[in-house]
């Protein structure tokens, strides 16, 4: 990576993680930061790259907070997954990769025939949900979301927060390559139920 495109990642990384930006966003905040207003480079870094440095910012800066927030923000995936089990729940974004911060959301991807049958589930337990439209994770047609509040269960003693949910309904036929697109170094993008289970259940990772 050339000097200016690790800079633009490393700027843009911390405006990720400070300040909630998502990746689109921060790319673009780190252009006009360093290059001012207005500036174009081919040097832009792509998400791998913020990524990357997201994950290096995390370890420098918040080492020794940062294992258990993700812990926690995994076990209220986890939770979310169990409550949408019945729908073949997978996890995305930053709470799968190990990215997540105190500004991330959580992220299901649900594979059913009839995505009404996600709409009455969600009235049937009382969970009001907004709807609009995602991207398909391989490029095809967008998809019906979901969009609602999902609790993180507090530390004793205190109250907890709610988490903005995405649900993303996609029919059966599509579960075939949820798995397949791997993101940096081969890793999947997305995670089943028994391998988040697997990860909460192993508890924190130590403090760096």
């Amino acid at each position: 990576m050339n000097p200016l495109r690790e800079e633009l990642a490393a700027v843009a990384a911390r405006l990720v993680v400070e300040d909630g930006l998502d990746y689109a966003s921060a790319k673009r905040k780190a252009l006009h930061q360093v290059l001012g207003p207005g500036a174009r480079s081919d040097a832009q870094p792509d998400n791998d790259d913020v990524r990357a440095q997201v994950e290096q910012y995390l370890a420098l800066f918040h080492g020794d907070t940062h294992p258990h927030l993700l812990w926690r923000l995994r076990a209220a995936a986890l939770a979310l997954m169990q409550e949408f089990e019945p729908f073949r729940p997978y996890v995305a974004g930053a709470v799968w990769n190990g990215t997540a911060t105190e500004h991330s959301g959580l992220h299901l991807l649900l594979f059913c025939d009839d995505p009404k049958e996600v709409e009455i589930h969600c009235i049937n337990r009382g969970i009001r949900y907004a709807t609009s439209q995602a991207p398909h994770y391989a490029g095809r047609r967008a998809v019906e979301r979901l969009e609602f509040l999902w609790p993180l269960a507090g530390e004793p003693g205190t109250p907890g927060q709610a988490l903005e949910a995405t649900l993303s309904l996609y029919p059966t036929k599509d579960e075939r390559g949820v798995l397949v697109h791997g993101g940096r170094g081969g890793a999947p993008e997305r995670g089943s139920l028994q391998a988040l289970r697997g990860l909460v259940e192993a508890g924190p990772a130590p403090a760096r």
